[in-house]
């Protein structure tokens, strides 16, 4: 088996969203904004090859959305997903299973696209079964006003319509197998940042290597307190977090990052002041 990093390109939002309570002072030392305070943060995907499939988790921002919509987050850097997918020797059209941790835009955009007329929506991956499940998919196909920016339908509603869309269980807040994937894919389902989000554990050379989506965005939010403004419950999200982070320290586990613009990924230790970064890594440096 092998991993392969999938950079899909960066964007920027607000760094006061981003570190929730915690004051500019303070994390503009590791994040430097812009003069509209702006950040600058990845869209990393991860990419599975094992012998029978290919697994992309979470597919980035997509193309298809407006000049406005894009304005606003200010995409820029020369990855994108396609060049990041031919560069490992594949293209769209090989992946087999697309793996959605969340719906909001970021990490869900590039799942479907436009059609050659421009005139509806079609499947990016047209020989993928694309995974969420089912409390997180009625979750965000009837958003509550405060996610709704971040659920948008042309982004969602096209993925069952197409009959590529699986659900897997979601019941347990415990690490759980997803059977269908292979005995080496495990999630964790969080429900802090928004409801039923799938955080993958993947065994790889006998590390677990877990793709933190939105529950650790980057190496700036090890400390318990840095939690984002976006999340729905951010008192649950600080519980969920903590527990999490106690085990990564203790099990050794490869923190592989999504929206860190400059770590790709990491390992954690217990301090003094708590769980603290030990190492950042370039990821194939790390597992080779």
């Amino acid at each position: 088996m092998k991993l392969h990093v999938i950079n899909t390109g960066l964007f920027k939002l607000d760094g006061g969203a981003m570190f929730g309570v915690v004051p500019k002072s303070i994390w503009s030392n590791t994040n430097i904004p812009d003069s509209k305070n702006m950040c600058t943060w990845a869209m990393r995907c991860l990419l599975i090859e094992d012998g029978k499939r290919l697994i992309l988790i979470d597919t980035g921002i997509g193309n298809k959305q407006s000049e406005k919509f894009f304005g606003f987050y200010d995409l820029h850097g020369d990855d994108t997903l396609d060049r990041s997918l031919q560069s490992k020797g594949f293209s769209r059209d090989d992946i087999t299973d697309v793996f959605l941790t969340h719906l909001h835009f970021d990490h869900c955009g590039g799942s479907i696209q436009w059609n050659n007329t421009k005139t509806g929506y079609e499947p990016a991956f047209k020989n993928a079964v694309y995974w969420s499940n089912l409390q997180h998919w009625e979750w965000a196909v009837k958003p509550n006003a405060r996610e709704k920016a971040s659920f948008l339908k042309e982004n969602i509603l096209p993925i069952q319509e197409s009959g590529q869309l699986k659900f897997v269980s979601s019941k347990s807040d415990a690490k759980q197998n997803v059977s269908e994937l292979g005995n080496y894919f495990d999630i964790l389902v969080t429900r802090g940042h928004t409801d039923a989000m799938m955080i993958p554990h993947i065994n790889y050379k006998g590390r677990t290597v877990v793709f933190m989506a939105d529950l650790l965005p980057s190496a700036g939010h090890i400390p318990l307190p840095y939690i984002m403004a976006y999340d729905t419950r951010p008192l649950l999200t600080l519980q969920e977090k903590e527990l999490f982070m106690n085990e990564a320290a203790q099990k050794d586990y490869v923190l592989f990052f999504e929206h860190d613009p400059i770590n790709e990924c990491c390992t954690i230790q217990q301090t003094e002041r708590g769980v603290r970064l030990k190492q950042a890594h370039n990821f194939n440096e790390l597992l080779g």
